[in-house]
């Protein structure tokens, strides 16, 4: 099993957090895109050690497992030899249970199960490499933006952003869009950026209740809570809040963007054509 503490020189919350999100994006590939060739790897008839490039067959049964790798790839594999193991290790047998359910209650279960093993990963290296209070907090922050595995596999991830944006609702928006009508039309979203302190006394509660609205949002970069005095955009994709600075968007460049990617959606973009 490759990615252990050893291949690690730079010990931040961001890069720990790089590797988090790399293994998800494999095992979200794996329980998804590349779905049938995940459940034909996991026939519990045929043992298998397995990864989507290589076949080699074993004459017994053994338990399988998924794991997601740092470079954004899934494989198919027996868990590792030593004990205790470098890293902690997914769940095992996946295979033996699929058989016994449906499909979709199957990926779910495995689902669960991956996101269960990244958390354990994750902090596993924090603890590793001796992340304090402050630094564990940034991690499960970031890790906590993104839609877990299974409910991106489940569907629930779609559903919940259809019905509630991150820290921001239609009600503050249409509450100042007479003051801001025409600075909301050149903005992708009205609600990227905080309220102008220019705004009427009139309309202080309503920045009032839009500054208590975000201030739970965190940065999907560095990790920091919202702060009034600062511009912030939404990514159309993710629907991750980001500093302008952290992302190098000015308020003059976002009256001309259209639709905003944050830096890891337009990543994913490139990668996957």
């Amino acid at each position: 099993m490759e990615g252990g503490a050893g291949a690690y020189t730079s010990r931040m919350p961001e890069d720990v957090f790089r590797d988090f999100r790399a293994r998800r994006a494999g095992m979200v590939k794996a329980l998804t895109t590349d779905v049938e060739k995940f459940y034909e790897l996991c026939d519990p008839g045929e043992n298998l050690r397995l990864s989507p490039m290589t076949l080699v067959l074993f004459s017994e049964k053994e338990n399988l497992c998924l794991y997601g790798l740092p470079d954004e790839t899934w494989e198919v594999n027996l868990p590792a030899e030593e004990v205790p193991p470098e890293l902690p290790e997914p769940a095992l047998g996946i295979n033996f249970a699929r058989d016994g359910m449906e499909e979709k209650d199957w990926l779910a279960l495995v689902a669960v199960h991956s996101d269960a093993w990244l958390l354990a990963v994750a902090f596993y290296f924090a603890a590793r490499f001796g992340f304090d209070k402050e630094a564990r907090r940034r991690l499960f922050n970031m890790i906590n933006n993104l839609p877990t595995i299974y409910e991106v596999v489940t569907g629930t991830a779609k559903k919940q952003s259809k019905e509630k944006t991150p820290n921001s609702s239609s009600k503050s928006n249409k509450s100042n869009s007479k003051a801001q009508s025409r600075q909301a039309e050149s903005y992708t979203k009205s609600s990227r950026m905080p309220l102008p302190k220019e705004e009427e006394s009139g309309e202080e509660d309503g920045e009032q209740e839009d500054e208590e609205e975000h201030g739970t949002t965190l940065c999907g970069a560095c990790g920091n809570n919202y702060a009034s005095d600062e511009f912030w955009i939404c990514c159309d994709v993710c629907e991750r809040w980001f500093h302008g600075k952290c992302v190098r968007i000015t308020p003059a460049r976002a009256e001309h963007i259209k639709q905003y990617k944050c830096p890891d959606c337009s990543t994913n973009k490139r990668a996957r054509v």
